[in-house]
């Protein structure tokens, strides 16, 4: 749905098995399938709970999309510009982390959900010189790529005043 979905952020810029688009992808299919996938572990019984029908992942779906659209809009001109990091594998994957945190406490109701998340991300377009591409791995110091993204997503969280979901909770 984030690939195919007119409304999706994310259309046409997942870089899916045997794709042969030839529009600039975004993030490999299998790295947006573990985020997802981490998130749907962690909150397993709540997801199990309300359904797991196709109705069920559309609602999953509509709040990924609402919190990228949120992300957008805050993010500006430096949503999709090459010139950063923010539509890069790495920031989308610490997103995903900020989104499954804030679906945890905010998610309905799904009216005026994006103008809500929006607000609520509004810190993060002080931050985007903080991703331009020229000295990001020195302003986000890490071993790798996994603690990149776990520093991005707390760092993310912290500015827009999102805590970060306990795993026991869910």
């Amino acid at each position: 749905m984030l690939y195919s979905e007119s409304d999706s952020p994310l259309r046409y810029r997942i870089n899916r098995l045997g794709g042969r688009s030839k529009q600039e992808k975004w993030i490999l299919q299998a790295e947006l399938f573990n985020e997802i996938h981490r998130w749907v572990k962690s909150a397993w019984k709540k997801i199990e709970g309300e359904g797991t029908d196709r109705r069920a992942a559309g609602r999953y779906y509509e709040k990924v999309r609402d919190f990228l659209k949120a992300a957008a809009e805050v993010w500006g001109d430096a949503w999709g510009n090459n010139a950063y990091m923010i539509t890069k594998p790495v920031t989308l994957k610490a997103m995903l982390r900020v989104c499954a945190d804030l679906a945890a406490t905010d998610a309905d109701p799904a009216d005026g959900r994006v103008d809500r998340w929006r607000e609520k991300l509004a810190s993060w377009s002080d931050q985007a010189r903080e991703f331009r591409n020229e000295g990001f791995y020195e302003r986000f110091p890490a071993k790798g790529q996994v603690e990149r993204v776990g520093r991005i997503h707390r760092d993310l969280g912290r500015m827009a005043g999102i805590p970060p979901r306990s795993r026991s909770k869910d």
